[in-house]
Formats: C-alpha cells, sequence, structure tokens
C-alpha cells in the first residue's frame, strides 16, 4: 500500500462524505431556477441532515436487526467504494477492492441491504420499493458490468485504477468507438443506480412512482440521515467514475501535493458539472413508467455489448 495510495484514500473519503451532499444542494438549486423558485440554498442538505441526527431514532414495531443496520450497511458500502475508486487518484489504497467485480458488488450489496429493510417492514410500500429496486438493480449492474469491461480490454487488467491511467497515457482513446458507446451504456446506468429522473423522482411520494423512497418511509432520524447521506455519496461516486472512466484529465499518477490538489479540483469541476447537466436535463424529463424502465436498461446493455464488441475488433 503506496503512500500515494493511503493520502489519496483519505482525500477521496473525506471528499465524497463533505461534498456529496453539497452536491445535491447545488442540483436542486438548479432545478429550482430552472423552474422558477428561488430555492432553499445550496446547503439545506446539511441542514437537513443536522436536524434529522438531532431527533430521536424510532424503528417500527416488529422489525428486526436487519431494518436498524441497514443504513449503516449503505453508508458503509458506499464510503468503501469512495476510498478505493479511482476518484482523486489512479493509485488507489487496495487494488484488489478497486477491481471491476467487487466496486459492483459492493453497490448492489447496499441496494440489497435497503430492499431487504423495505421489506422487513411488512408494509406495502416497503415491499413495492424493494421489488422494483431489485428489478432495476438485476437490469443496471449487468450493463455496469459489461460497459466498464469493454474499457478493461484495452487495459488489459479489470483494475479501475489501471483502466483510468491507461486513459491517462492514451488520451486518443477516449474518442474510439468503444468509449463512446460505453460511455452511453454507462450515463443511462448511472442515472438508474442513482434514482434519478426518468428511472425515478427523488422528491417524489406518490404511491405508484416511489422506488427509493418507498423503501425508507419508515426511517426516521438519525438513521433516515444515513439513509439519505448515503444516496448523495452514492450519486457523487457514480458520477466521479462516469467522468473519470471517459475524462480522465487531471487525475493524479503521482504522490506529490500539487498533483493531488489538481485531482481534487478536477474531480470538483467534473462532478459539478456533469451534476449541473443531470439537473437541468431532469426539468425537462417526466418520469417513465415502470414498464418502460426494462426497455430503457435494455437499451443501455445493447450499447455495452456493442462496446465489448467493437473493443475485441478494433484493440
Amino acid at each position: 500500500m503506496s503512500a500515494l495510495g493511503v493520502l489519496g484514500a483519505a482525500t477521496q473519503a473525506v471528499l465524497v462524505v463533505a461534498g456529496s451532499p453539497l452536491l445535491v444542494g447545488v442540483m436542486r438549486q438548479i432545478r429550482a431556477r430552472l423552474e422558477g423558485r428561488a430555492g432553499a440554498g445550496v446547503l439545506q442538505p446539511w441542514r437537513d441532515l443536522r436536524k434529522l441526527t438531532r431527533k430521536e431514532r424510532l424503528a417500527p414495531r416488529g422489525t428486526s436487526e436487519l431494518f436498524r443496520s441497514a443504513p449503516v450497511v449503505l453508508v458503509a458500502t458506499t464510503l468503501v467504494v469512495a476510498v478505493v475508486a479511482p476518484l482523486v487518484t489512479a493509485t488507489p489504497a487496495s487494488g484488489a477492492l478497486s477491481d471491476l467485480f467487487a466496486v459492483v458488488a459492493l453497490l448492489a450489496l447496499g441496494t440489497v441491504a435497503l430492499a431487504l429493510a423495505g421489506l422487513d417492514t411488512g408494509t406495502a410500500f416497503g415491499g413495492m420499493g424493494a421489488s422494483r429496486a431489485i428489478m432495476i438493480l438485476a437490469l443496471a449492474e449487468p450493463t455496469l458490468l459489461v460497459a466498464i469491461f469493454a474499457l478493461s480490454v484495452r487495459a488489459g487488467s479489470t483494475n479501475l485504477g489501471t483502466i483510468v491511467s491507461s486513459a491517462v497515457d492514451d488520451p486518443a482513446g477516449v474518442f474510439s468507438p468503444v468509449t463512446v458507446l460505453a460511455a452511453a451504456a454507462l450515463a443511462i446506468v448511472v442515472v438508474a443506480e442513482a434514482g434519478r429522473l426518468p428511472v425515478d423522482n427523488p422528491s417524489t411520494h406518490l404511491e405508484l412512482t416511489m422506488v427509493h423512497e418507498a423503501m425508507v418511509l419508515e426511517y426516521t432520524g438519525p438513521d433516515l440521515a444515513l439513509v439519505e447521506l448515503a444516496s448523495a455519496m452514492r450519486l457523487t461516486v457514480l458520477l466521479a467514475l462516469l467522468a473519470n472512466l471517459f475524462l480522465p484529465w487531471g487525475v493524479a499518477t503521482d504522490g506529490t501535493p500539487l498533483a493531488l490538489l489538481v485531482g481534487v479540483a478536477a474531480l470538483a469541476a467534473k462532478v459539478g458539472l456533469l451534476g449541473a447537466l443531470l439537473a437541468a436535463a431532469e426539468v425537462f424529463l417526466a418520469k417513465l413508467r415502470l414498464f418502460r424502465v426494462p426497455e430503457l436498461l435494455a437499451g443501455s446493455f445493447l450499447f455495452a455489448l456493442l462496446a465489448v464488441g467493437a473493443s475485441f475488433l478494433l484493440g
């Protein structure tokens, strides 16, 4: 474990935890402005988290430890991904955990834990949200694996750090057909995994449209704060991976303080830009009907398969 890996991991963890609520606040503010509203300010998510942590922790009658431990598992898995993924530096603290399959498994584990918590409540909304979340997970995770695998063919490794380093060393490959197809597939998956429009609407509480919100309706106080923080962290990590896999410029490849500062600035700029574009696009998008979501994700899987085929033909 190199010094750069340890320092980069600590920097990434602090940046994701501290910056993810700010990213959500910026996105909400952009949506508010485009919709003709003043907005609550970019710091409102932090205020909401502080308010929730001061409230009493309650659990529905009949729930098990599964319900109480799910928020911690969700935060922990997302934090591990934030530490091992190549966000600020291409040299992660743990090479084994930064493998493509390990990262995807960690993301899936958090979703499964929250879905089981929704089922544990025994409510109709919890069961409905859990079934929908698992359906989206089953359709999105293969696309995530295949899309990034298409990029790993050129790099010769499924390690995310190696893939990003290879893209830094070969900038021309960023504009290849493989990259374009993989980027299209991964962009759709990021929207689905983060629970954003048109797959899910994070600001709705309508019974027929809820996915993520249906699973967390029974949470309150510090547990709800953990769920909200984990959701913001998950969005930040997914946008950061999308940015660095296809626009890797600025990622630190050495251990100098200047390189890490440039990596932090580049990550903040890229994630902020992607978040702003996503927020602006959501103003003009409506939520898809549930039976249309598999069609959208099937299209993204087709893009991923084409990317893999092109990577073998051109590689």
